[in-house]
């Protein structure tokens, strides 16, 4: 069995987790559960029972580096990105350094602010996948649907692959729907959420990158050829600039797929983005909330009492310096709010 690598890109602003959210601390900072383990040393511990700690490589900007390295004392590869440049590069160049050492490797990339509470049946599926990505395929794993959610991007699959427990070929990644839509995939049998969860051989992901952004592989793979040497700092800063902002999604997944390389082992373990406040409702509200003919969710400083009356369905955010109040039926449009105080030159709540 080739050696396994894990790569978790820490990145996104998590607009709408804002106030609790911040440039500064994002979402994959934070424990939002309470469990006294933020979302990336969730991930960290989902990932040990499948690799050890030498080969997970965490990818963030420079400036969540020290939170980071604070977070995960046990971690020996954190890659800093000069500025964001999407999902592909960020997971590439990690990939292109892994393939240096281990030409051999299979590399899987799992964001660093997903709630997943079913770890053994994640062990089980990522395994699955690193089988079938052995045999050349791109695997993504996806996520059974529980609702007919339009918050999600979908994988349409088609047949099964002969020899393998689950894996089934990828007909298509399908952009976000509308309501109805999604309640016709969720009536199917044939279609999946995805999670962005992707595992391959590190040298198929880079030379399908290749065929379909040849501009941005050399690039990575220029980059890695110095990791490791003084050259490595004036390279990065040098190539990174120039490479193609694109999502792995747009940049492989779906180009792969339409030629028939892709799979996805389809999943039954719990998965939330937790990407807005109707996500985080089930996990609870801080201690000292106080409801009176009145329900949803809220987070108040520690030592600071709230009370909610006669509101139903509502979110209520306090922090040191900002208070959110909002119908949890409009979560994803929290990230309007940070637009207006971008605009407004706010960077000091941003």
């Amino acid at each position: 069995m080739s050696s396994f690598h894990v790569i978790i890109p820490a990145g996104g602003a998590g607009t709408r987790l804002w106030p609790l959210s911040r440039r500064a601390r994002p979402k994959f900072l934070l424990d939002l559960e309470g469990t006294g383990r933020t979302l990336i040393q969730q991930t960290w511990d989902r990932m040990l029972p499948l690799t050890g700690a030498e080969r997970i490589h965490v990818v963030s900007g420079a400036a969540h580096g020290s939170a980071i390295a604070e977070q995960l004392p046990e971690l020996v590869n954190l890659l800093l990105e000069p500025s964001p440049r999407d999902s592909m590069p960020a997971i590439g160049l990690a990939a292109a350094i892994i393939e240096r050492s281990d030409p051999d490797a299979v590399v899987g990339s799992f964001a660093a602010d997903h709630r997943i509470p079913d770890p053994e049946r994640f062990v089980e599926a990522v395994r699955e996948a690193i089988v079938v990505a052995e045999d050349g395929y791109i695997v993504t794993i996806g996520i059974e649907p529980t609702e007919p959610s339009t918050a999600f991007g979908y994988i349409a699959s088609g047949a099964p692959l002969d020899g393998f427990a689950s894996a089934r070929a990828v007909r298509s990644f399908v952009e976000k729907p509308d309501a109805d839509t999604a309640r016709g995939y969720l009536a199917s049998d044939d279609h999946v959420w995805n999670a962005g969860m992707f595992v391959a051989r590190a040298s198929v992901l880079l030379d399908s990158l290749a065929r379909f952004q040849p501009e941005l592989a050399a690039g990575l793979r220029e980059i890695a050829a110095t990791w490791g040497t003084p050259a490595f700092v004036a390279e990065l800063g040098r190539t990174w600039p120039t490479l193609t902002k694109i999502a792995i999604d747009h940049a492989v997944a779906e180009p792969v797929a339409a030629e028939g390389g892709m799979a996805v082992v389809p999943a039954t373990f719990g998965w939330d983005d937790l990407g807005d406040f109707a996500s985080i409702a089930p996990l609870g509200s801080s201690p000292d909330v106080l409801w009176v003919d009145a329900d949803g969710v809220a987070r108040g400083g520690e030592g600071v009492q709230v009370a909610v009356l006669g509101l139903r369905n509502v979110a209520v955010v306090q922090t040191d310096d900002a208070i959110l109040v909002l119908d949890l039926a409009q979560s994803q449009r929290v990230k309007d709010v940070v637009a207006r105080l971008k605009d407004a030159g706010r960077d000091d709540l941003l």
